[in-house]
This record gives structure tokens, C-alpha cells and sequence, in this order.
């Protein structure tokens, strides 16, 4: 008789689900905590999907975008929900955390990193604006400098590395 995967997957997924439903009703940590875990499960069977087979990159976008998600929903129920009033920036910057990963756990498509890049710098510049910081946005002009400096050097060194053809 053959074990199959998906049998383990499934089982480690409902063993999870049951495992917290059970700490949520015989402990003082109630659902209103526990709650982001469903999410986070979910985001969890996405990066499994990816890692049983990797060619499906394409389930790292929304396996990162739940991850990142249900940590800031874990985040703001430790901390209190007055803090999404400066973290909702990380709405912004969960796609592009997915476009990183389709990136770098996919076939190094080029294309991924623009739209990473304007999701994450622009989630960048408003989570510095909301949060007080906003006397000291030019650091992200530095910031972009240094990248677009370090980024050419890296690229002349590659290009030189490389045979002519």
C-alpha cells in the first residue's frame, strides 16, 4: 500500500486546525487571539504546495500574502488594533513579499522584481509617513541611490564574469 503525500499534508493540516480549537476551548487564551492561525494555516499549505512541488511558484504569492497578513493580524491582537492606524502600509507590502518569493523560489523572472519593488518601496514610504517618521522620508532616496549604485556594480561584474559569444 502506498503513503501519499497529500494524505501526510492533509493529516498535518487538520491535526493543526484541531490542535488550536482545543487550546482555544480548555485554556485562557481564547479565539479572539487564536483566530489569525486559520489564515496563517492556510498561507502554510500554500508554501507546502510549493515545496511538494516546485514548480507551482505560482502558490508562493498568496501563501505569502495570508503569512504576512496573519502575523500583523497576530501582531495587532497582542498589541492592540490602535497600531493598524500606522500598519495598514503592510497590506501594500504582503503582494510584494509574494513577488519576491515567486522570484526567488521560481525561475529568477526579472519581471517579478518591478512590481515587488514599487509594492514594497511604496509601503515603505507610507508606513514611514504614518508612523511619525515622515521628517526623514529623503533616508528613502538614499536608500534608492545606494541600490541603484550597488545593483549596476553587481551587473557590470556579471556582465564581465560572462564569455562573449
Amino acid at each position: 500500500m502506498e503513503f501519499k503525500k497529500s494524505n501526510l499534508i492533509w493529516g498535518l493540516f487538520l491535526i493543526l486546525i484541531g490542535t488550536v480549537l482545543l487550546i482555544g476551548n480548555l485554556s485562557r487564551v481564547s479565539m479572539e487571539i487564536l483566530w489569525p492561525v486559520f489564515p496563517l494555516t492556510v498561507g502554510l499549505a500554500f508554501w507546502i504546495g510549493y515545496f511538494h512541488d516546485r514548480k507551482n511558484h505560482g502558490l508562493l504569492m498568496p501563501g505569502s500574502i495570508l503569512i504576512v497578513v496573519s502575523l500583523l493580524f497576530f501582531y495587532c491582537n497582542l498589541s492592540g488594533w490602535g497600531r493598524m492606524e500606522t500598519l495598514w502600509p503592510v497590506f501594500i507590502m504582503a503582494p510584494a513579499v509574494g513577488f519576491f518569493a515567486m522570484y526567488f523560489g521560481g525561475e529568477k523572472d526579472q519581471g517579478l522584481l518591478i512590481p515587488a519593488g514599487i509594492l514594497f518601496g511604496t509601503g515603505i514610504v507610507f508606513l514611514i509617513i504614518s508612523s511619525g517618521f515622515g521628517d526623514y522620508w529623503p533616508v528613502l532616496l538614499i536608500i534608492a541611490g545606494l541600490w541603484l549604485i550597488i545593483s549596476q556594480r553587481y551587473n557590470q561584474k556579471k556582465n564581465q564574469e560572462q564569455p562573449e559569444k
